[in-house]
């Protein structure tokens, strides 16, 4: 019996061996492997950057916060020109985003005679960023009314990595938002 088991515990030793000499094929990195393969896989569909539950979502929110932490009563009127700078910028496997910019047109309502103020609003839509992961989320960010400084400078930490990084942005679109 003791030699069974030493016999057993020898051939424990060799297995793993012979194991790793067999062929097969090269793991994937988990750069290469898209966010919709992995497990639990992203969606991929996201709205798209003027999409109106996009822009509501944010301009409630916007309205929310300069009402309870700021004690403004600054909200956004609307949201125009808005374009996509980025979608799945970062890479394949990472969750997936559409980066957009746009217009806010930020009025104070207790002044009706002052005509509402143009501010940048940089935005992120993101998968899975909902509440409790079920459905798509939005980050967003209006220039000028970061005053917690979330994303300093002016927005700038909410746009794709390349972006920030190489400064892919041309110099005209920086002087038109």
């Amino acid at each position: 019996m003791l030699r069974a088991v030493i016999a057993s515990l020898g051939l424990l030793a060799v297995l793993p061996a012979a194991w790793a000499e067999v062929p097969g094929p090269a793991p994937i990195s988990p750069y290469e492997t898209p966010a919709e393969a992995r497990w639990p896989p992203y969606s991929g569909d996201l709205p798209k950057c003027d999409d109106s539950g996009v822009l509501s979502t944010i301009s409630g929110r916007f309205g929310e916060a300069e009402n309870t932490y700021w004690g403004g009563n600054n909200s956004i009127a609307g949201i125009d020109g808005v374009r996509e700078i980025g979608f799945r910028a970062n890479g394949l496997s990472y969750i997936p985003r559409r980066y957009c910019v746009g217009r806010a047109a930020v009025a104070d309502p207790r002044d009706p005679s002052r005509r509402p103020e143009e501010h940048t609003v940089v935005y992120a839509v993101t998968a899975a960023a909902g509440i409790i992961g079920f459905t798509w989320g939005v980050e967003w960010c209006v220039v000028g009314f970061d005053r917690n400084f979330a994303y300093a400078p002016d927005c700038h930490t909410l746009r794709p990595i390349l972006e920030r990084w190489l400064g892919a942005q041309p110099a005209i679109v920086k002087a038109r938002y």
